[in-house]
């Protein structure tokens, strides 16, 4: 009975199997019945939001909710390290203060207030639209009415979209990109 109960100390199972104290041997009933707090979880591989490098991200979710967001070991640009943003990168989706509406202040207006997304993006569209048919010039295509400052998280074929849509759709010629400045 004793020695049952001395079994049952880390330190006598180490020094009784001669192992270095960092295997099964220094674990107690409870430190064995811990798990990773993403076992189970569904993974999804990501990319970083912050900046243009790319680093790997592992999503881990489970019934729809996100559990959290880990370095990606397999990814060749990170190798599983994040900066302290990319790491901070959980907090983004999940902390309570995040802005989940969009501010609006109208001109000449002195307070903000909530508006709904669609409401946002309709008024953008509309605000594009009026400036291309105020400005465009048909006789070179183009409008210097407006601009475009891509992100630089954006992939190349992302960037070459947005290009043609504004060149070719809108007929905007000063675009530039994040990654370029």
């Amino acid at each position: 009975m004793l020695a049952e109960l001395l079994l049952k100390w880390p330190l006598i199972r180490q020094l009784k199997s001669g192992a270095d104290g960092t295997g099964v041997e220094s674990m107690s009933d409870a430190t064995r019945s811990l798990r990773p707090k993403h076992d189970g979880a569904d993974v999804a591989r990501s990319i970083c939001p912050y900046c243009g490098v790319g680093c790997g991200q592992l999503v881990y979710h489970r019934d729809g909710k996100l559990i959290s967001i880990e370095g990606d070991p397999e990814s060749p640009i990170s190798r599983g390290h994040l900066c302290p943003k990319g790491a901070a990168s959980f907090e983004l989706v999940t902390h309570p203060a995040r802005a989940t509406k969009v501010k609006y202040r109208p001109p000449y207006g002195r307070a903000w207030f909530d508006i709904d997304l669609d409401e946002a993006l309709d008024m953008v569209a509309d605000r594009m639209w009026q400036t291309r048919e105020r400005t465009f010039r048909d006789d070179v295509f183009h409008t210097t009415g407006m601009a475009h400052l891509g992100g630089a998280t954006l992939d190349i074929e992302e960037n070459y979209l947005i290009k043609k849509l504004f060149t070719a759709g809108l007929g905007m010629v000063c675009l530039s990109n994040q990654a370029r400045i």
